[in-house]
């Protein structure tokens, strides 16, 4: 086994640790999954936070995710590679929920975070701790938003990126990673077949990493960020239920470790809130494996969602997302996409929120919850909308008059 390096002040960072088997590795040079072809999980020394931290201390710092730097792995301050992200709003949604009757619906509103996406959190944490380890370019497939966010952030860093992404993918998703100087190809297929693309190239290139989903072991770290934000902003309490939309499946994993570490940290006690992992019906095989009893799923045919950013046939992390949800007392459940652009207009209506289909499957998926009687209507809910619908402008068709220049606005609607 590798000696591991003493944590530093800034990071408690201690080894990494197979998410299958529970083997141990290093945490200091580039790794990619374990040997069992598992993602590898970063594991901190949380009785040396406990001992020089206090929740307090952190509530009192500048309000990015960098807060919480003791449990993220970049070891020093300087490696940081940050545009701002992180403490994204936690919005009430009084007139959407009580139509729901869900009326303690809150939003953890990640449309305004660097790039418009949480994808931002994940590009944050793994290109600075690549950085930080002497990386020259990262290389990855992607549904859109995590290669844009990747990408600039890799601009940021001053390192090379390769980016291959479905030729379906969202076209404002090409344009970032365009502007931004990536090395970007489209491909005639799904994620899967652009994750092919990359790991052949990565095979022929020096100081360039792979950072598929979940191939590399921080991604998850800053997406578990969102977890601690969550019950910071509640007053350092847990809600009852967290809802997330559910592709890799990277943020979900990453919520409940977040809450893990929270719980060991003595920062929060109780029963952990029940975690939702939610689909579109084109492509649900998390849904199905959950229904099945299966602890991994299998890869979904023709799969095919408006939501583009979840239409992962086949996650690498399935099992873990199963176990979350099933540890939490949570479900997963899938929605159809006129179900979710239907919520994606609701909520616009109702709350001004102009939220990306992905989060908006996650309030179509309370209404179908809260119409089974899985939620009572009693509990505080949280719904994580990962993205600015603005960065899908197909969803929504606009047909309106055209006036002439010397035409008349007819009166307000319903006027005498």
């Amino acid at each position: 086994m590798p000696a591991q390096s003493a944590p530093s002040a800034y990071s408690a960072l201690s080894h990494l640790e197979c998410s299958r088997t529970g083997t141990r590795h290093d945490a200091d040079v580039v790794q990619g999954t374990s040997p069992a072809g598992a993602p590898l999980l970063a594991r901190y020394d949380l009785e040396q936070v406990r001992a020089t931290v206090t929740k307090e201390e952190i509530a009192a710092r500048p309000p990015s995710l960098w807060r919480y730097h003791e449990v993220l792995p970049v070891r020093s301050p300087e490696h940081v590679v940050t545009l701002g992200e992180g403490m994204t709003p936690m919005l009430d949604l009084p007139r959407y929920g009580a139509a729901l009757g869900v009326p303690n619906l809150k939003m953890k509103d990640e449309s305004l975070i660097p790039t418009g996406s949480f994808k931002a959190r994940g590009a944050a944490v793994g290109v600075s701790r690549a950085h930080e380890l002497g990386v020259t370019g990262i290389a990855m497939p992607t549904n859109g938003n995590a290669g844009a966010a990747w990408s600039v952030y890799a601009a940021r860093a001053g390192m090379g990126s390769l980016i291959a992404m479905p030729v379906d993918a969202p076209e404002i998703t090409r344009a970032e990673c365009v502007v931004s100087g990536a090395e970007l190809y489209l491909v005639d297929g799904l994620i899967g077949d652009a994750g092919k693309l990359v790991a052949a190239a990565v095979a022929e290139r020096t100081g360039y990493q792979e950072v598929s989903t979940l191939k590399e072991p921080y991604r998850i770290e800053g997406k578990k960020t969102m977890g601690y934000e969550i019950v910071e902003q509640l007053g350092w309490r847990m809600p009852d239920v967290i809802l997330y939309p559910t592709g890799g499946g990277v943020g979900i994993i990453g919520i409940h470790k977040a809450l893990l570490e929270m719980r060991e940290l003595g920062w929060i006690s109780g029963d952990l809130p029940r975690l939702v992992a939610v689909q579109a019906e084109g492509c649900a095989p998390i849904v199905e494996a959950f229904r099945r009893g299966d602890t991994e799923s299998v890869p979904f045919p023709d799969a095919h969602t408006v939501a583009f950013g979840i239409t992962v046939p086949k996650a690498l992390g399935d099992f873990l997302v199963l176990d979350a949800v099933r540890e939490t007392g949570g479900t997963a459940i899938a929605v159809t996409d006129k179900e979710l652009l239907a919520a994606e207009a609701a909520l616009a209506r109702s709350e001004g929120a102009f939220i990306c289909p992905e989060g908006a499957a996650c309030f179509a998926a309370v209404e179908q919850l809260r119409g089974s009687g899985w939620l009572r209507g009693d509990e505080e809910v949280v719904v994580l909308n990962t993205g600015a619908g603005i960065k899908y402008p197909e969803t929504v068709p606009v047909d309106v008059p055209t006036l002439p220049v010397d035409g008349r606005i007819p009166g307000a609607p319903g006027a005498r």
